[in-house]
Protein backbone atom coordinates (compact mmCIF):
# COMPACT_ATOMS: atom_id res chain seq x y z
CA UNK A 1 0.00 0.00 0.00
CA UNK A 2 0.96 3.80 -0.56
CA UNK A 3 0.19 5.33 2.80
CA UNK A 4 -2.36 7.50 1.05
CA UNK A 5 -4.25 8.47 3.88
CA UNK A 6 -1.14 8.00 6.76
CA UNK A 7 -1.76 10.36 9.29
CA UNK A 8 -5.71 10.78 9.05
CA UNK A 9 -8.92 9.55 10.91
CA UNK A 10 -11.59 8.03 9.03
CA UNK A 11 -14.84 7.31 10.43
CA UNK A 12 -17.04 4.75 8.44
CA UNK A 13 -21.05 4.40 9.36
CA UNK A 14 -22.16 0.79 9.47
CA UNK A 15 -18.71 -0.39 9.36
CA UNK A 16 -19.25 -3.96 10.37
CA UNK A 17 -20.03 -5.80 7.65
CA UNK A 18 -20.24 -5.67 3.41
CA UNK A 19 -19.04 -2.71 2.16
CA UNK A 20 -18.51 -0.20 4.99
CA UNK A 21 -16.39 -3.40 6.50
CA UNK A 22 -14.08 -3.25 3.49
CA UNK A 23 -14.21 0.78 3.01
CA UNK A 24 -12.86 0.29 7.04
CA UNK A 25 -10.04 -1.89 5.91
CA UNK A 26 -8.92 -0.44 3.08
CA UNK A 27 -8.81 2.91 4.72
CA UNK A 28 -6.92 1.26 7.78
CA UNK A 29 -4.88 -0.72 4.62
CA UNK A 30 -3.45 3.02 3.42
CA UNK A 31 -2.89 4.80 7.67
CA UNK A 32 -5.76 5.78 8.62
CA UNK A 33 -6.85 5.43 11.87
CA UNK A 34 -10.64 4.49 11.97
CA UNK A 35 -13.40 4.49 14.00
CA UNK A 36 -15.43 1.51 13.06
CA UNK A 37 -19.23 2.16 13.91
CA UNK A 38 -21.88 -0.33 13.86
CA UNK A 39 -25.10 -1.39 15.67
CA UNK A 40 -24.86 -4.74 14.82
CA UNK A 41 -28.76 -4.86 13.25
CA UNK A 42 -30.54 -7.07 10.86
CA UNK A 43 -30.66 -6.62 7.44
CA UNK A 44 -34.50 -5.64 7.78
CA UNK A 45 -33.00 -3.15 10.83
CA UNK A 46 -34.17 -5.36 13.42
CA UNK A 47 -32.01 -6.80 16.81
CA UNK A 48 -28.09 -5.21 17.68
CA UNK A 49 -24.90 -6.70 18.07
CA UNK A 50 -22.05 -4.95 19.23
CA UNK A 51 -19.91 -7.98 17.72
CA UNK A 52 -19.46 -6.82 14.02
CA UNK A 53 -17.78 -3.59 14.71
CA UNK A 54 -15.30 -5.21 17.41
CA UNK A 55 -14.74 -8.24 14.68
CA UNK A 56 -13.42 -5.28 12.08
CA UNK A 57 -11.39 -3.53 15.15
CA UNK A 58 -9.64 -6.29 15.55
CA UNK A 59 -9.04 -7.10 11.93
CA UNK A 60 -7.59 -3.73 11.41
CA UNK A 61 -5.37 -3.92 15.01
CA UNK A 62 -4.00 -7.31 13.69
CA UNK A 63 -2.66 -5.91 10.41
CA UNK A 64 -1.04 -3.33 12.55
CA UNK A 65 -3.41 -0.57 12.10
CA UNK A 66 -5.61 1.87 14.47
CA UNK A 67 -8.86 1.49 15.14
CA UNK A 68 -11.85 2.06 17.74
CA UNK A 69 -15.09 1.02 17.47
CA UNK A 70 -18.64 2.93 18.00
CA UNK A 71 -21.72 1.50 18.47
CA UNK A 72 -24.18 4.37 18.94
CA UNK A 73 -27.29 4.90 16.78
CA UNK A 74 -25.88 7.60 14.43
CA UNK A 75 -29.31 8.52 13.51
CA UNK A 76 -30.33 10.28 16.78
CA UNK A 77 -28.59 13.62 17.68
CA UNK A 78 -26.86 11.89 20.64
CA UNK A 79 -25.67 8.78 18.60
CA UNK A 80 -24.03 10.90 15.49
CA UNK A 81 -22.43 13.74 17.79
CA UNK A 82 -20.73 10.92 19.98
CA UNK A 83 -19.33 9.21 16.76
CA UNK A 84 -17.21 13.01 16.10
CA UNK A 85 -16.61 13.04 19.99
CA UNK A 86 -15.22 9.61 19.72
CA UNK A 87 -13.09 10.21 16.98
CA UNK A 88 -11.27 13.21 18.22
CA UNK A 89 -11.23 11.64 21.60
CA UNK A 90 -9.13 8.41 20.51
CA UNK A 91 -7.02 9.89 17.48
CA UNK A 92 -7.18 14.10 18.62
CA UNK A 93 -8.85 14.96 14.72
CA UNK A 94 -11.73 13.92 12.33
CA UNK A 95 -10.47 14.08 8.80
CA UNK A 96 -12.94 12.02 6.82
CA UNK A 97 -16.54 10.76 7.29
CA UNK A 98 -17.59 7.60 5.03
CA UNK A 99 -21.73 7.91 5.36
CA UNK A 100 -22.63 3.93 4.62
CA UNK A 101 -24.99 2.59 7.63
CA UNK A 102 -28.62 1.30 5.81
CA UNK A 103 -30.95 -1.78 6.10
CA UNK A 104 -33.78 -2.42 3.53
CA UNK A 105 -37.59 -3.54 4.24
CA UNK A 106 -38.97 -3.64 0.55
CA UNK A 107 -42.62 -3.31 -0.22
CA UNK A 108 -44.18 -2.16 -3.57
CA UNK A 109 -45.65 1.01 -2.50
CA UNK A 110 -49.12 0.22 -2.15
CA UNK A 111 -48.25 -2.44 0.82
CA UNK A 112 -45.37 -0.11 1.84
CA UNK A 113 -46.42 0.20 5.75
CA UNK A 114 -45.62 3.89 7.23
CA UNK A 115 -43.86 2.41 9.89
CA UNK A 116 -41.00 0.69 7.30
CA UNK A 117 -41.21 3.84 5.13
CA UNK A 118 -40.09 6.21 8.21
CA UNK A 119 -37.38 3.01 9.68
CA UNK A 120 -35.71 3.16 6.51
CA UNK A 121 -35.84 7.25 5.35
CA UNK A 122 -34.30 7.55 9.16
CA UNK A 123 -31.27 5.61 8.90
CA UNK A 124 -30.42 6.18 5.14
CA UNK A 125 -31.23 10.05 5.36
CA UNK A 126 -31.34 11.23 8.68
CA UNK A 127 -28.21 9.17 9.46
CA UNK A 128 -26.42 10.61 6.77
CA UNK A 129 -27.52 14.19 8.15
CA UNK A 130 -26.56 13.82 11.59
CA UNK A 131 -23.19 12.66 11.41
CA UNK A 132 -22.28 15.62 8.60
CA UNK A 133 -23.76 17.90 11.02
CA UNK A 134 -21.80 17.27 13.88
CA UNK A 135 -18.66 16.77 11.50
CA UNK A 136 -19.26 19.76 9.95
CA UNK A 137 -19.95 21.53 13.06
CA UNK A 138 -16.48 20.62 14.29
CA UNK A 139 -14.75 21.35 11.37
CA UNK A 140 -16.38 24.85 11.35
CA UNK A 141 -14.45 24.97 14.64
CA UNK A 142 -11.43 24.40 13.10
CA UNK A 143 -11.39 26.25 10.18
CA UNK A 144 -12.29 29.65 12.30
CA UNK A 145 -9.52 28.60 15.29
CA UNK A 146 -6.86 28.68 11.96
CA UNK A 147 -6.63 24.86 11.61
CA UNK A 148 -8.12 24.48 8.27
CA UNK A 149 -9.08 21.04 7.82
CA UNK A 150 -8.46 19.41 4.87
CA UNK A 151 -11.31 17.20 5.34
CA UNK A 152 -13.36 14.72 3.17
CA UNK A 153 -17.20 13.03 3.56
CA UNK A 154 -18.32 10.43 0.50
CA UNK A 155 -22.47 9.61 1.27
CA UNK A 156 -23.89 6.83 0.12
CA UNK A 157 -26.22 6.66 -2.76
CA UNK A 158 -27.53 3.96 -5.05
CA UNK A 159 -28.76 3.31 -8.16
CA UNK A 160 -31.99 2.92 -6.69
CA UNK A 161 -31.75 6.67 -5.92
CA UNK A 162 -30.93 7.98 -9.67
CA UNK A 163 -32.91 5.93 -11.20
CA UNK A 164 -35.94 4.38 -9.20
CA UNK A 165 -36.45 0.62 -7.98
CA UNK A 166 -39.50 -1.24 -8.45
CA UNK A 167 -40.32 -2.46 -4.62
CA UNK A 168 -38.10 0.51 -2.97
CA UNK A 169 -39.96 3.06 -2.80
CA UNK A 170 -38.45 3.99 0.17
CA UNK A 171 -34.78 2.85 0.15
CA UNK A 172 -35.22 5.05 -3.45
CA UNK A 173 -36.44 7.71 -2.13
CA UNK A 174 -34.15 8.09 0.78
CA UNK A 175 -31.34 7.54 -1.80
CA UNK A 176 -32.26 10.17 -3.89
CA UNK A 177 -32.17 12.50 -0.95
CA UNK A 178 -28.62 11.48 0.08
CA UNK A 179 -27.88 12.92 -3.68
CA UNK A 180 -29.57 16.65 -2.83
CA UNK A 181 -28.04 16.67 0.72
CA UNK A 182 -24.36 15.78 -0.87
CA UNK A 183 -24.83 18.70 -3.54
CA UNK A 184 -25.55 21.20 -0.44
CA UNK A 185 -23.50 20.08 1.80
CA UNK A 186 -20.81 20.49 -0.89
CA UNK A 187 -22.00 24.04 -1.80
CA UNK A 188 -22.33 25.37 2.20
CA UNK A 189 -19.09 23.55 3.64
CA UNK A 190 -16.69 24.21 0.54
CA UNK A 191 -15.70 27.71 2.51
CA UNK A 192 -14.26 25.42 5.58
CA UNK A 193 -12.08 22.92 3.85
CA UNK A 194 -14.69 20.28 3.71
CA UNK A 195 -15.52 18.61 0.67
CA UNK A 196 -18.65 16.08 -0.42
CA UNK A 197 -19.06 13.37 -2.94
CA UNK A 198 -21.15 10.68 -3.28
CA UNK A 199 -20.89 6.88 -4.82
CA UNK A 200 -23.63 4.76 -5.79
CA UNK A 201 -22.45 1.63 -5.56
CA UNK A 202 -23.04 -2.27 -6.70
CA UNK A 203 -21.43 -5.28 -4.58
CA UNK A 204 -22.75 -8.49 -3.17
CA UNK A 205 -23.31 -7.35 0.21
CA UNK A 206 -26.45 -8.93 2.98
CA UNK A 207 -28.25 -6.09 1.38
CA UNK A 208 -28.05 -7.13 -2.50
CA UNK A 209 -27.83 -10.55 -2.30
CA UNK A 210 -31.36 -11.37 -3.53
CA UNK A 211 -30.51 -8.41 -6.12
CA UNK A 212 -27.42 -10.19 -7.54
CA UNK A 213 -28.12 -13.36 -7.28
CA UNK A 214 -27.61 -14.47 -10.81
CA UNK A 215 -23.93 -12.75 -10.46
CA UNK A 216 -22.97 -13.87 -7.13
CA UNK A 217 -21.42 -17.38 -8.31
CA UNK A 218 -17.80 -17.90 -10.07
CA UNK A 219 -15.44 -15.01 -9.92
CA UNK A 220 -15.20 -14.41 -13.40
CA UNK A 221 -12.10 -14.40 -16.46
CA UNK A 222 -9.05 -13.75 -14.40
CA UNK A 223 -10.68 -14.95 -10.83
CA UNK A 224 -11.55 -11.27 -10.69
CA UNK A 225 -15.13 -11.30 -8.55
CA UNK A 226 -16.58 -8.38 -10.01
CA UNK A 227 -19.48 -8.14 -7.03
CA UNK A 228 -16.79 -8.10 -4.24
CA UNK A 229 -17.62 -4.86 -2.45
CA UNK A 230 -13.67 -4.49 -1.69
CA UNK A 231 -13.74 -3.14 -5.27
CA UNK A 232 -16.03 -0.06 -4.52
CA UNK A 233 -13.46 1.08 -1.72
CA UNK A 234 -10.46 2.26 -3.57
CA UNK A 235 -12.49 4.99 -4.72
CA UNK A 236 -14.06 5.67 -1.60
CA UNK A 237 -10.07 5.88 0.05
CA UNK A 238 -9.39 8.19 -2.57
CA UNK A 239 -11.93 10.66 -2.26
CA UNK A 240 -11.38 10.53 1.36
CA UNK A 241 -7.80 11.42 0.98
CA UNK A 242 -5.75 14.78 0.41
CA UNK A 243 -5.10 13.42 -2.71
CA UNK A 244 -8.71 13.97 -3.89
CA UNK A 245 -8.37 17.91 -3.93
CA UNK A 246 -10.75 19.96 -5.94
CA UNK A 247 -13.42 17.43 -6.24
CA UNK A 248 -16.55 17.92 -4.53
CA UNK A 249 -20.53 17.66 -5.40
CA UNK A 250 -19.88 14.90 -7.62
CA UNK A 251 -21.93 11.54 -7.59
CA UNK A 252 -19.86 8.30 -8.58
CA UNK A 253 -21.16 4.95 -9.83
CA UNK A 254 -19.08 1.97 -9.39
CA UNK A 255 -19.20 -1.34 -9.78
CA UNK A 256 -16.67 -4.22 -10.27
CA UNK A 257 -13.61 -2.46 -12.24
CA UNK A 258 -15.67 0.01 -13.36
CA UNK A 259 -16.63 3.58 -12.24
CA UNK A 260 -18.64 6.57 -13.84
CA UNK A 261 -19.01 10.32 -13.42
CA UNK A 262 -22.83 10.78 -13.05
CA UNK A 263 -24.02 14.21 -14.70
CA UNK A 264 -27.48 14.31 -12.98
CA UNK A 265 -30.54 16.70 -13.90
CA UNK A 266 -29.45 19.41 -16.93
CA UNK A 267 -31.78 21.56 -18.87
CA UNK A 268 -32.69 19.54 -21.94
CA UNK A 269 -35.29 20.64 -24.35
CA UNK A 270 -37.12 24.09 -23.31
CA UNK A 271 -39.66 26.09 -24.68
CA UNK A 272 -40.57 29.62 -23.93
CA UNK A 273 -43.36 31.52 -25.74
CA UNK A 274 -43.23 34.83 -23.24
CA UNK A 275 -46.95 34.61 -21.80
CA UNK A 276 -49.37 32.07 -20.12
CA UNK A 277 -49.66 28.74 -21.99
CA UNK A 278 -53.22 27.47 -21.89
CA UNK A 279 -53.53 23.59 -20.56
CA UNK A 280 -53.82 22.56 -24.28
CA UNK A 281 -50.89 24.78 -25.37
CA UNK A 282 -48.80 23.44 -22.50
CA UNK A 283 -49.61 20.05 -23.52
CA UNK A 284 -48.93 20.17 -27.27
CA UNK A 285 -45.46 22.13 -26.17
CA UNK A 286 -44.94 19.43 -23.99
CA UNK A 287 -45.14 16.58 -26.52
CA UNK A 288 -42.87 18.62 -28.90
CA UNK A 289 -40.42 18.82 -26.05
CA UNK A 290 -40.37 15.34 -25.48
CA UNK A 291 -39.86 14.51 -28.68
CA UNK A 292 -36.48 16.38 -29.10
CA UNK A 293 -35.43 14.95 -25.33
CA UNK A 294 -33.16 12.02 -24.20
CA UNK A 295 -35.35 9.20 -23.22
CA UNK A 296 -34.64 8.36 -19.56
CA UNK A 297 -33.25 4.95 -18.78
CA UNK A 298 -35.62 2.80 -17.23
CA UNK A 299 -36.29 1.89 -13.68
CA UNK A 300 -34.53 -0.88 -12.04
CA UNK A 301 -37.31 -4.08 -12.26
CA UNK A 302 -39.51 -2.17 -14.24
CA UNK A 303 -40.84 -4.72 -16.90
Amino acid sequence: MTGLCSGRVTVVTGAGRGLGRAHALAFAAEGAKVVVNDLGVGVDGTGGAAGPAHEVVEEIRARGGEAVAHGGDIATADGAASLVATAVGAFGRLDTLVNNAGFLRDRMLVNLDEDDWDAVVRVHLKGHFLPLKYAAAHWRAEAKAGRAPEARVISTSSGAGLLGSVGQGNYSAAKAGIVGLTLVAAAELGGYGVQVNAIAPAARTRMTEQTFADTMAAPGPGGFDAMAPENVSPLVVWLGSAASAGVTGRVFETEGGRITVMEGWRPGPTADRGARWSPAEAGEAARKLLADAVPPQPVYGAR
